[in-house]
């Protein structure tokens, strides 16, 4: 059984063609059931985010497991298999799980190391589950995976370092409250910007968001979005008076808190301090605002100086990643391959379990009269013969097996014992040392 992964992503696939491979939550059970039914494939698993769809399979025969996943995908898609073919990309066997591995981790997505993956990958395999499309296989390799994608954030905390505007926006807060439930929390400006602040706002449990915009229609219908409150612009300052954070992030080109009006404001406030976060271009607040007292200000340049470190850490934990990835993948390979190594053991020990009952009995026939404490003695030494004979083929064996001379060795061991061993094994072995590639460390594609 192999595992094989055909998708596209974000590198090199443009946002239009991601857009008509994507799969609606309310499509996929139907679309899992349609793909587990073409030619080879055992097991299936389809992941589709905003950024990626991959089909994973584990199958009988790898060259018609990939045609019938791309078949699907143009069928289901309505896309033509050529145009498909330009932008498809393909992972078999140790390439696969290792291509998994860094996906699951955040290693392959647009920001390295992002937080959202692992759970989105969880969420695949519970469908796929759901639908009763996966099979043994499949459950390890997936169950391995999440396993992986842990360590990695655990070990590494990969995903500790913001490195969005509106992410690094909310930490900031997050790092001068601690909690951000209960604090009152005001937003200035209703576009694209403002709505990734308030979905992280709300992701970090901030309870009480009210939005402010010069169109009201679109501060009420943000607002809904998000169960918070509109305000109205000019009502804004007896608003300014009574909440804990502002972030602002309004498409005005001229500033709209100035000194002034903040010191007014600060006054009524009576020394309850004030966080201001501005990431608008061009700015929104005055940069003399910071020098009023108990108001702490962090404009666009701030927030910039903060990615670029996260992102030179995000950059380092990538890197030790990388190598619990490998670790984990020598791991899974030398796991894998014993498994093919076992047929041959198994029928090594009953060759020498048969020719040691034979022998025994032919000998015990021809001693005659043994005494039953005699017969168990001769027993006990053919068996300890026997044991001690084959221990040490049968753990170097073991040993071979995770190297490129696994399959080899196997081999030699079926013909010098005249082994019988079922052919689809020996042909699973073959095709999968045919297909392996050293177990090495940086990217699967």
């Amino acid at each position: 059984m192999f595992p094989i992964a055909v998708g596209l992503n974000h590198q090199g696939t443009p946002v239009e063609i991601r857009e008509k491979m994507s799969f609606q939550p309310s499509q996929i059970q139907e679309a899992l059931k349609k793909l587990r039914n073409y030619p080879a494939l055992e097991g299936v698993l389809i992941l589709s985010t905003c950024n990626r769809t991959e089909v994973y399979a584990a199958t009988t025969d790898v060259e018609v497991g990939i045609v019938s996943i791309k078949k699907f995908l143009s069928a289901h898609h309505g896309i033509d298999e050529k145009l498909l073919n330009q932008y498809l990309y393909v992972h078999t066997l140790y390439d696969a799980i290792r291509h998994l591995f860094r996906v699951t981790a955040g290693l392959d997505s647009m920001v390295r190391g992002e937080t959202q993956i692992l759970g989105q990958v969880a969420s695949a395999y519970q469908q796929a589950n759901d639908a009763e499309v996966t099979n043994k296989a499949i459950n390890v390799f997936f169950q391995t995976a999440l396993a992986v994608g842990k360590r990695i954030r655990t070990e590494t905390q990969i995903d500790q370092h913001p490195v969005s505007i509106s992410y690094t926006a909310v930490e900031l807060a997050k790092q001068q409250y601690g909690e951000l439930q209960g604090k009152g929390i005001l937003i200035l400006g209703a576009g694209e910007m403002s709505t990734l602040t308030i979905r992280n706002l709300v992701a970090a449990g901030a309870s009480t968001v009210m939005v402010s915009n010069r169109s009201y229609d679109k501060a009420v219908s943000l607002a809904e979005e998000f169960s918070g409150q509109a305000v109205r612009f000019d009502e804004m300052d007896k608003h300014l008076e009574t909440v804990d954070i502002v972030i602002s992030a309004t498409a005005a080109t001229h500033f709209v808190i100035l000194p002034e009006r903040m010191k007014t404001i600060m006054e009524k406030r009576q020394g309850r301090p004030l966080l201001l976060i501005d990431i608008a271009v061009p700015r929104d607040i005055h940069p003399d605002v910071k020098e009023i007292e108990h108001i702490t200000l962090f404009d666009i340049d701030d927030l910039r100086g903060v990615i670029d470190r996260h992102h030179q850490e995000r950059e380092l934990a990538a890197l030790n990643a990388e190598k619990i990835i490998e670790e984990e993948m020598n791991r899974f390979v030398k796991w894998h391959n014993s498994l093919f190594v076992v047929p041959t053991i198994v029928a090594l020990q009953q060759k020498g379990q048969q020719i040691k009952d034979a022998q025994l009995e032919r000998a015990i026939e021809r001693l005659g009269g043994l005494t039953p404490k005699q017969e168990k003695i001769v027993r006990s030494m053919a068996n300890s013969i026997v044991n001690q004979l084959l221990h040490v083929p049968i753990t170097n064996l073991k040993e071979y097996a995770s190297t490129s001379q696994g399959h080899l060795y196997t081999e030699i061991l079926q013909n010098l014992f005249d082994l019988d061993v079922e052919e689809e094994t020996k042909r699973q072995m073959t095709l999968v040392n045919q297909h392996i590639s050293p177990v090495r460390h940086g990217r699967a594609e």
